[in-house]
């Protein structure tokens, strides 16, 4: 890679990124490139390269996650835990900039109709699917916000469906401006998706920003070329009253070969202090 799609970003605007990860396996997996051991160094070039105000991240094990807080820096934090009965196992797990922002509180639901008990399923989705939600303040213009971060089913369109439905609904509930990054493993714009639209209370960056960066890659590339018109199936959405700058999807490797089998979406976001209560 020879270069970022954003440089250094100041206040009052904020660099935020989606990416899947790519969990680690234990098991030898196909293609080579998707072995953990050989693209884990790749992921630290890209991520001490890129260094998002925010980054919500995909299919993190522990020692993946401990892996991009160390590739970030030290300045760094970290919120989200795993999404087995003891809070273990794969999660999505969001990082900050402790420089310029900072949790006021957060917690972490399963998307479920028993959002607290951990591990918990019933919406059509046998695996536990889980969200991080985070109440932040901007240390540079005291803006608050809400930040969401979770990865829908991959094998149920009912399960995708009801976790649109609890996005919506909870975006309704808000108290501050909102953004939000996922893995929704449908096209942004699939009908299975729409209620996350629905009364306009969300928009997808993408659709709303003034300037873009690239094109509109295909985000699951699994390691091949990426591919314009493809399915964009990562998210990064936002309130109508987060005021969206540019965005981004960067289809290039890093080296000889691409971190994950996903590619990052990038957003320049601004949060006006006089939007939040």
């Amino acid at each position: 890679m020879t270069g970022v799609l954003f440089g250094e970003v100041d206040a009052p605007d904020l660099h935020v990124m989606s990416f899947n990860i790519r969990r680690r396996f234990d098991r030898i997996t196909w293609p080579p490139a998707d072995r953990w051991p050989l693209r884990k160094q790749r992921l630290r070039t890209f991520l001490e390269a890129n260094r998002p105000h925010l980054l919500g991240t995909q299919e993190a094990m522990p020692d993946q996650a401990q892996w991009v807080q160390s590739a970030l820096g030290s300045n760094y934090g970290r919120v989200g835990l795993g999404r087995g009965p003891r809070l273990d196992g794969e999660g999505t797990p969001l990082f900050y900039d402790r420089d310029r922002l900072e949790v006021e509180s957060w917690e972490q639901v399963a998307l479920s109709d028993t959002p607290h008990t951990p591990a918990s399923t019933g919406w059509g989705n046998t695996i536990p699917r889980i969200a991080v939600i985070a109440q932040m303040r901007d240390r540079e213009t005291d803006a608050r916000f809400t930040f969401v971060n979770t990865h829908f089913d991959a094998f149920s369109r009912r399960a995708r469906r009801r976790s649109a439905t609890w996005l919506h609904d909870l975006v309704a509930a808000r108290t501050h401006p909102l953004l939000f990054t996922a893995d929704v493993n449908a096209h942004i714009r699939s009908a299975e998706l729409s209620d996350m639209f629905a009364d306009g209370l969300l928009v997808d960056t993408w659709s709303y920003a003034p300037a873009r960066r690239t094109a509109e890659w295909g985000t699951f590339n699994n390691y091949a070329s990426p591919r314009v018109g493809a399915r964009r199936i990562d998210a990064l959405l936002a309130t109508p009253d987060v005021g969206v700058r540019a965005v981004g999807i960067d289809p290039r490797p890093t080296g000889t070969q691409w971190p994950s089998d996903h590619l990052p979406v990038q957003a320049i976001v601004r949060i006006h202090p006089a939007a939040t209560p």
